[in-house]
Parts: structure tokens; C-alpha cells; sequence
């Protein structure tokens, strides 16, 4: 016969024994999960995919550069190759960061709106702003509490990417460092002269109605620390607040940019990382949160270990 030990009795000899005695289990922090990451789990972004931009020095003479990832086929693949255009006709070459909006965006482009656009840009449709295929690949969903997204039915990422999903087919979701093309009132769209990144909480009401093109993988510190604009919506109202932009190349036209590699959605290291960003029970946390938003679980990208 099995014989069991009183509670009290077995709670008496714990304390018993010093805290050190008793088996304690550590749960790794999500940048020890990354840093522990297979060299395989990293996946390669092409230099082609990067669009770089060089901003004008900051008052200590310091260069500001900031590195966007384009987003990949099929999500707003339409804008996508007007920016490629736009980069190869040194477009933003002496454009300018002519608004920064608090807890919200900074925006760059030409401020005096009179520099040609260069030719075969395509006028895209709202439409495009939601891809009604699917994916063949499968996505891993990020709802690690497995509640329901409050913009949408379900969200996910896909091949490193922050997405939400309806009926109607998948959208990229407006996170913090993600970036948008800007557009009048609709049906204008934009052409993707005139871009945006989040420098705050994350607009997901903008979801579906901007196109999202791309996301800040290195230097958003270059646009977040600038100083708001005191204008409507953020806008400078002086010439000389705006920030110039010395020169816009994508990334296999520039010599010295490094390569980057992110941390592959479907891998194993992935999703454990996903997990401690919803149920922090690293040392400095008392209560694992239980789920966490999707753009609270930002996709690792770091420079290429050599």
C-alpha cells in the first residue's frame, strides 16, 4: 500500500531545508532564448530587400542611418516596386523628415511637393491593401493566450512578418518601427513617395487602410528621439526643423551595409521566445502576464554573426 504524507508534514519538512536546498526552476528571458538561438533558426535577408537611409549628422556631427526591410511578396508588393523605383532615382535624395507626431509617426518625403515623380509608377488599388490568398505555407499563430485579436480575427506571422487574418485574407499590422506609404483621402493610396514609420503605440486602426511596406530593422532611435512637430499632425512648420536626408539606396547598391537575419517565425527558439514575451517568468517578474499582444512580441533581427 502507497503511503502518503500529511500536507502540513510535507510543507514542514520544505522549510526544513534552505531555499537554496530545494529544486528551483529558472525560465530563460526572451534575449536569452535568442542568443541561445541554432545558427540555423536565422534566416538571411537579401541586400536587395533593404532600402538605406542616410540622414544629415546630428548636432554632435554623429551619422544617422537608418536600415528598412521591405516586406516580401505578397503583401503590397504593388507599392513595394514603386519605392525600388523611387530608391533607384535617388528620389529622397535631399527629401526631408517633415513630420514627427507624438506617441504616433515620423514622416519623410518632399516637402515641397513640386520634384518630379519618376516615370512607370503604378496607381495601385485599395484592395491591395489585404491579400485574399492565403499563404501556402503555413503560419505560426503568436495568440499565446489564445485570445481573440482585437482588430481581427485571428493574427499570426509569416516568414517573419506580424499579420492579421479574416474572411477576407491576411494584412500586415501596423507595429512599432513598421512602415506605411502616406496618401490623401481616399481612393488615393499613395504612390510611395511619401513614407512613415510608427514611432509609437501601435495604430492598429490604420490597419487596412494604409499600405504597410516595410519595418525599421536598425536606427529608429534616428526618428524617435527627433523633436515633435508643432504643427497640425505633427508637421514642421519651419524649413529649417526638418531633418534633410542626405541619400536613399537600397541595400545591394550600398558597399557598407552589414548583413542582417531574423529569427525564423516557424522555428522551435521562435516559439518559446513568443511564449516568455506573453508569460515573463524570468527572475524580475512575479505574474506572467498571459498572453500578449502581437506587436508586444517583436520578430528578432539582428546583424549576421560572422
Amino acid at each position: 500500500m502507497k503511503r502518503y504524507l500529511p500536507l502540513f508534514a510535507s510543507a514542514a519538512m520544505c522549510a526544513a531545508f534552505p531555499v537554496s536546498a530545494q529544486e528551483v526552476k529558472t525560465y530563460p528571458a526572451p534575449s536569452e532564448i535568442m542568443a541561445s538561438a541554432k545558427a540555423g533558426e536565422w534566416v538571411a535577408i537579401a541586400p536587395s530587400d533593404l532600402m538605406v537611409m542616410d540622414l544629415a549628422p546630428d548636432s554632435k556631427g554623429k551619422p544617422r542611418r537608418v536600415v528598412i526591410q521591405l516586406i516580401p511578396a505578397p503583401f503590397s508588393q504593388g507599392w513595394v516596386s514603386n519605392i525600388r523605383k523611387l530608391a533607384a532615382a535617388r528620389f529622397w535624395d535631399g527629401a526631408s523628415i517633415n513630420r514627427v507626431q507624438d506617441n504616433y509617426v515620423a514622416q519623410w518625403g518632399d516637402a515641397t511637393e513640386k520634384k518630379a515623380l519618376p516615370e512607370g509608377l503604378a496607381t495601385v488599388g485599395p484592395k491591395n491593401y489585404i491579400t485574399p490568398n492565403w499563404p501556402g505555407k503555413v503560419w505560426s499563430f503568436a495568440g499565446a493566450d489564445g485570445g481573440r485579436d482585437a482588430y481581427a480575427a485571428a493574427h499570426g506571422f509569416y516568414v517573419g512578418w506580424p499579420l492579421a487574418a479574416s474572411s477576407e485574407g491576411l494584412w500586415p499590422i501596423h507595429c512599432y518601427g513598421m512602415v506605411g506609404v502616406g496618401r490623401n483621402l481616399s481612393p488615393d493610396t499613395g504612390s510611395g513617395d511619401e513614407l512613415y514609420t510608427v514611432i509609437g503605440h501601435a495604430p492598429r486602426h490604420l490597419d487596412r487602410n494604409i499600405a504597410l511596406v516595410g519595418r525599421v530593422i536598425e536606427g529608429i532611435e534616428h526618428m524617435s528621439s527627433l523633436p515633435r512637430g508643432t504643427g497640425a499632425l505633427g508637421f514642421y512648420e519651419k524649413e529649417e526643423e526638418r531633418v534633410p536626408i542626405l541619400s536613399v539606396r537600397l541595400g545591394n547598391e550600398t558597399k557598407d551595409v552589414p548583413a542582417f537575419e531574423y529569427l525564423s517565425t516557424d522555428s522551435d527558439s521562435f516559439a518559446a521566445y513568443a511564449d516568455a514575451r506573453a508569460n515573463r517568468r524570468d527572475p524580475f517578474f512575479n505574474v506572467p502576464a498571459g498572453g500578449a499582444d502581437i506587436c508586444n512580441i517583436p520578430v528578432p533581427v539582428r546583424r549576421k554573426i560572422r
